[in-house]
């Protein structure tokens, strides 16, 4: 196997339905992932693009186009941009993440499958940083949770 992933899966207090919806509405992503702006077209083909910093000169650019969307279960997005203001990446690579949404009887269970890492060390700071992003990430999309159900 020349590539690698990493998942990272947790129980959510909201249902499988909420849990799909905040990983393709705007305001959602923006709200859990602190980025200034995000576009989605939520079907098969559509777009799911986020931006931090200015508009005009972001600091981080991601893209992918998505591959499966079957609510309120799965979503793939494929064939990634990613742009950082320092640069591209140091490597070439061919990422693919799956969410996975099933039920729990606590609310619902959340899976990340980040795939095609390539295996070459020029890789490994990035792969590390992603791992750790997926925590932080969970981090905060429970704290969005928490905070709309506060708001209720």
């Amino acid at each position: 196997m020349t590539t690698r992933a990493h998942v990272h899966e947790e129980i959510l207090p909201a249902t499988p339905e909420r849990v799909f919806r905040l990983l393709h509405t705007a305001r959602d992503i923006r709200a859990w992932w602190s980025a200034s702006e995000v576009v989605v077209l939520p079907e098969v083909g559509g777009a799911w693009a986020a931006l931090w910093g200015d508009e005009d000169a972001p600091d981080y650019v991601t893209t992918a186009i998505i591959k499966a969307f079957e609510p309120p279960h799965r979503i793939v997005l494929a064939d990634y941009h990613y742009r950082a203001s320092s640069g591209p990446l140091p490597f070439t690579a061919d990422f693919v993440t799956e969410f996975l949404v099933a039920p729990h009887p606590d609310g619902a269970t959340l899976r990340v499958t980040q795939a095609g890492f390539p295996r070459d060390s020029s890789a490994d700071a990035f792969y590390t940083a992603c791992e750790m992003g997926w925590t932080d990430t969970f981090g905060a999309i429970r704290r969005h949770l928490h905070q709309e159900t506060r708001e209720r």
